[in-house]
């Protein structure tokens, strides 16, 4: 049985800055000229009705005890919302363990950027799923040719989210996916499974290095990013009409974004250096 505990986003401490701190953030890049795209906005305006009784609620009666409760209406963002997102986490769990996954070996396979191509592909996030295909036909290959088989006579399968906030909030694009580890075929009219073994170093270098050549061939024919050998970064135009651009930046970097320490980084700490041990046996 259980029982169920409204919750109170207003009590928490995310709620309480962004309701504090987001309309003196729009003030700010009015001043600029600037307003943040419609889809942010409604992101945001979304949240601060999430879980309030006075933007709407349901009135649930149970059948047996007739006991009433009222259920505040839930914002169900795709964004930053704890409580809709750790709802559709775990619903989208239930259903790979359920019925998509369905008890097959699988090993996850965590990639992440550079941080130019981060920014990079924020800024261009319609070329976000064309990368996402270069990693998932990469690491398909790989697995289906370990096993033996060519592309044609066996597939494999995976299920890829893609994450695009680190662990401070910082911009991070990454990508978690599920792959099956092994090969489908189908022979004689039956359906077999063949494990794969796992991947030796050897293995993981020359799957990153196929990644990373066929990402920057596919940018640099799609026009994004060019051949310069002398610089080490992407240089973005920052006075554009796009006002998420400069916020994005600020982010990547783990900057300030704006205010009166505008540009400072936030966590200003580097790891320390490694321990000496000067004692000595007696």
């Amino acid at each position: 049985m259980h029982t169920y505990k409204r919750h109170r986003p207003e009590q928490t401490l995310l709620y309480q800055l962004v309701e504090q701190y987001y309309p003196d953030f729009l003030e700010y890049l009015s001043h600029q000229g600037k307003t943040l795209p419609l889809h942010v906005d409604k992101e945001f305006a979304e949240f601060l009705k999430c879980g309030r009784f006075e933007h709407g609620f349901l009135r649930v009666v149970c059948d047996d005890c007739k006991h009433e409760k009222l259920v505040a209406f839930s914002c169900k963002r795709r964004g930053f919302c704890p409580i809709c997102g750790a709802r559709r986490m775990a619903e989208s769990a239930k259903l790979l363990v359920d019925d998509v996954l369905n008890g097959y070996p699988i090993r996850q396979w965590v990639l992440s950027l550079p941080i130019p191509l981060r920014l990079l592909l924020a800024r261009y996030p319609k070329e976000l799923s064309k990368v996402m295909q270069i990693i998932h036909r990469t690491i398909s290959t790989d697995i289906i040719h370990r096993t033996g088989y060519l592309k044609k006579q066996a597939k494999t399968g995976a299920v890829t989210y893609i994450q695009r906030f680190g662990s401070a909030l910082n911009l991070n694009i990454h990508f978690h996916m599920l792959f099956l580890e092994g090969v489908i075929t189908e022979e004689r009219g039956q359906t077999k499974f063949k494990l794969v073994k796992a991947p030796s170093h050897s293995d993981m270098e020359q799957i990153v290095d196929n990644i990373s050549h066929r990402i920057a061939a596919y940018l640099e024919k799609a026009g994004l990013i060019q051949r310069d050998m002398d610089n080490a970064f992407l240089d973005f135009p920052m006075d554009d009409e796009n006002s998420l651009l400069p916020l994005q930046a600020a982010s990547v970097s783990y900057r300030i974004a704006w205010g009166q320490i505008w540009a400072k980084k936030y966590l200003p700490y580097k790891p320390c250096p490694p321990k000496t041990n000067n004692t000595t046996d007696n």
